[in-house]
C-alpha cells in the first residue's frame, strides 16, 4: 500500500453552542422559557433581572461575537425597541397581491450568524406594563385561580363540622387525600388498607371497616357524587340525592336510578328497546329518564379544577386600530411575557483588567450571559416576524372569523421570510396569538385546502366551521348525517367526502347522528 498526501475541499454544517441554544429557546413555550430563565439566573451570576432606574452596563451586544476579553469600550447604543408593530391594512375586497411586512427587523434569519445593534446589557426593560382593566376591582385569571378553593380543601372544611372520633376523622381525611381531580376514589378500599396495614390481617380488616364507614361519610358531603368509584356510582349518588315532587317525577327518578345500574353502554347508545327489556318499564318512562341523567354532573370535582394550569398567556397581541371602513390591525409582542434581563454591571466591571485561569472562567460565564440575552431577543424577533406574516395572509380571519380562513402551509411563510420550515414549525408550536375572536395557537392558522367549484381551495378550518354551523342549526329530532353534511358542503361549492366529514366532525367532538337525536 502506497502512502501519500492529498487535499480535499468539503462543506459541513457545525452547530455551535450558541446556535444550539438559539434553536432550543425558539421551540420553548412561554412557561418553559420562564423556567429556563429562572434556572439561568440561578446558575449565572452575571445575569440579572432588570429593575426600573437601574444603571445600564457598558458592554454592547457587538462584543458577543468577539473573543472573551474585556477592555474599555464606548457606551453601547440604545437597544432597538422590540415591541415593533406593523399596521396591516385590510381591504374588504379581495386582492391578488399580498401586502409586505413593514416595521419588522429583518436581521434574524435563524442561523445565529447575524449581528444585532441592540444592547445586551438590559433587554425587555422598555416593555410597558400591561393592564387590561380599567380599575383595581377586576382580577385576572391567574389571581382568580390562586384564590380558588381546591376540592380537598372544600371537603376538609366540611369534615371539620362532623363530630367524629380521631380514628374516623383520620380515615376520612385519608380518603379525601386519595381523590383524583374529578372527585373519584380510584383505588379500592382494600388496596388503601393494604398500603397501611402491611402483613397484619387483623389491622387490615379493621382499616377496611374504618374506610367503609368513612366512605359513606365522604359520599354524604358536597358536591354530590364525590367519592364515587366509577361513573355509574357517581350518577346513582346524585339521583338518590334528588327530591322530585309528584308521583310521576318520582317514578322517572326511580327508573333513571335503575337505568344507571345497567351497563352504561345501553345508555350511551340510547338503546331504548334493550333498556325497556332490561328494566321492564314503558318507553315513555325510559325517554323521560334519559334527559334527567344527562343533566347530572359526571365529574363532581370539575368546578374545583385548578384553572391556573389552563390559563393561556398569548405571546402576540393583534388588536384593531381606528374605526375606518378599511380595518387596520396592529401586531405586537405581549409585554407580559417579555423578560427584562441585563448583564450585572457591578460583576462585569469587576472583570476589567483581570488575569489568570479564574478570570478566564468568569469571562466565559459573562459571555454566556450575553449570548443568552441575545438568543432570547432573536426568539421574540422571529416570533414577531412570523406573526406579522400570518396576520397578513389571514387578514380576512381577523374581520370575519374562522369561516374566512384561507389554506396556508408552513412552506409559504418560510419562503416569504427566508427561513427554514423547521424554524417556522418551532415558532408556531406552543405560541399563542390573541385576536378579536379569541386566543389561538399559531399552528391554528395553518391548514390544508379542499378544492372548490371555482378552482380555488377552501381551508380545512373554514370547512370545520361550516360543519359546526350546519350542526348547530339542524333539527334536533332529525339530525344531519355525514352524507347530508357532505351534500350541503357540495352545495357551497366544496368537494368533501363523507369520510372527511366524519373526521372533521370527530375532531370537533360532535356526536354521531344517533346520539344527537332528541327523544
Amino acid at each position: 500500500m502506497k502512502q501519500g498526501l492529498s487535499l480535499r475541499v468539503s462543506q459541513h454544517l457545525a452547530l455551535t453552542p450558541q446556535l444550539q441554544q438559539s434553536i432550543r429557546l425558539l421551540q420553548l413555550s412561554t412557561l418553559e422559557l420562564s423556567q429556563e430563565i429562572e434556572q439561568m439566573l440561578d446558575e449565572n451570576p452575571f445575569l440579572d433581572k432588570e429593575f426600573e432606574d437601574a444603571p445600564r452596563e457598558e458592554f454592547g451586544l457587538n462584543q458577543a461575537d468577539a473573543p472573551a476579553q474585556v477592555d474599555d469600550a464606548e457606551p453601547a447604543r440604545e437597544m432597538a425597541a422590540l415591541d415593533t408593530v406593523s399596521e396591516i391594512s385590510v381591504d374588504n375586497t379581495a386582492s391578488d397581491t399580498e401586502p409586505s411586512v413593514d416595521g419588522v427587523a429583518e436581521s434574524w434569519e435563524g442561523d445565529g450568524s447575524v449581528e444585532f445593534s441592540a444592547d445586551d446589557s438590559e433587554w425587555g426593560g422598555d416593555a410597558p406594563a400591561h393592564n387590561n382593566t380599567g380599575g383595581d376591582d377586576v382580577a385576572d385569571a391567574t389571581e382568580l385561580a390562586r384564590s380558588q378553593e381546591s376540592l380537598t380543601a372544600h371537603l376538609h372544611r366540611q369534615a371539620l363540622s362532623l363530630r367524629l372520633s380521631e380514628t374516623d376523622r383520620s380515615a376520612l381525611r385519608y380518603l379525601i387525600e386519595n381523590l383524583n381531580d374529578d372527585g373519584y376514589l380510584e383505588d379500592s378500599l382494600r388496596s388503601l388498607a393494604e398500603g397501611l396495614a402491611g402483613d397484619d390481617p387483623e389491622q387490615l380488616e379493621e382499616l377496611e371497616h374504618r374506610f367503609q364507614m368513612a366512605l359513606h361519610l365522604l359520599q354524604s358531603l358536597e358536591p354530590v357524587g364525590v367519592g364515587a368509584r366509577d361513573l355509574a356510582e357517581c350518577l346513582c349518588l346524585q339521583l338518590k340525592a334528588l327530591k322530585p315532587q309528584g308521583e310521576e317525577a318520582q317514578t322517572v327518578c326511580a327508573v333513571a336510578l335503575r337505568m344507571c345500574q345497567q351497563p352504561l353502554e345501553l345508555l350511551a347508545k340510547r338503546d331504548i328497546k334493550r333498556l325497556m327489556v332490561a328494566l321492564g318499564d314503558s318507553e315513555a318512562h325510559i325517554k323521560a329518564a334519559i334527559p334527567l341523567i344527562a343533566r347530572l354532573e359526571p365529574k363532581p370535582g370539575r368546578r374545583f379544577a385548578d384553572v391556573e394550569r389552563h390559563v393561556v398567556v398569548p405571546d402576540v397581541l393583534v388588536t384593531r386600530v381606528g374605526k375606518s371602513s378599511t380595518p387596520k390591525f396592529r401586531v405586537m409582542l405581549n409585554p407580559d411575557v417579555m423578560p427584562r434581563l441585563r448583564v450585572h454591571d457591578i460583576y462585569a466591571n469587576a472583570l476589567k483588567g483581570g488575569k489568570g485561569e479564574a478570570h478566564q472562567g468568569l469571562q466565559q460565564r459573562l459571555q454566556e450571559a450575553r449570548w443568552f440575552i441575545k438568543n432570547i431577543q432573536q426568539r421574540f424577533d422571529t416570533i414577531l416576524r412570523v406573526s406579522n406574516a400570518i396576520a397578513e395572509r389571514q387578514k380576512n380571519f381577523f374581520i370575519h372569523g374562522e369561516l374566512a380562513m384561507r389554506p396556508m402551509v408552513l412552506r409559504e411563510i418560510a419562503e416569504e421570510l427566508g427561513l427554514h420550515e423547521s424554524t417556522i414549525s418551532r415558532v408556531t408550536t406552543h405560541k399563542y396569538m390573541s385576536t378579536p375572536f379569541g386566543t389561538f395557537e399559531l399552528k391554528y392558522f395553518f391548514g390544508s385546502g379542499l378544492e372548490t367549484d371555482s378552482g380555488n381551495n377552501a381551508s380545512s378550518t373554514a370547512v370545520r366551521a361550516l360543519i359546526k354551523q350546519f350542526v348547530a342549526s339542524e333539527n334536533p329530532k332529525k339530525p344531519l348525517s355525514d352524507n347530508q353534511l357532505s351534500e350541503m358542503l357540495k352545495e357551497q361549492g366544496i368537494e368533501c367526502a363523507r369520510r372527511t366529514v366524519a373526521k372533521y366532525r370527530e375532531a370537533l367532538r360532535i356526536a354521531p347522528t344517533t346520539l344527537r337525536k332528541a327523544l
